[in-house]
């Protein structure tokens, strides 16, 4: 899902009243930006397909263990 800067954090705090847990919220706020069909198409470019799709991968697992942990800590 595409953000504009800055228009997550409402979007986050809509989810979040509607239910959504912190992990998760956790999750999308650091894999959202990153994650953007503009920011990989640009990676590609640049760095090569190959070096964009681990690149992609990492931020994926990351922040869904980073999410998952911290959905632990705060409840």
């Amino acid at each position: 899902m595409y953000f504009a800067t800055l228009t997550e954090v409402p979007i986050l705090r809509a989810f979040m009243d509607l239910g959504m847990g912190n992990g998760p919220a956790l999750a999308l706020l650091l894999a959202g930006p990153t994650l953007s069909l503009p920011s990989m198409l640009v990676l590609g470019k640049i760095m090569g397909w190959r070096k964009t799709l681990t690149y992609v991968a990492l931020v994926v697992v990351m922040a869904t263990i980073t999410g998952y942990i911290f959905g632990f800590i705060v409840p």
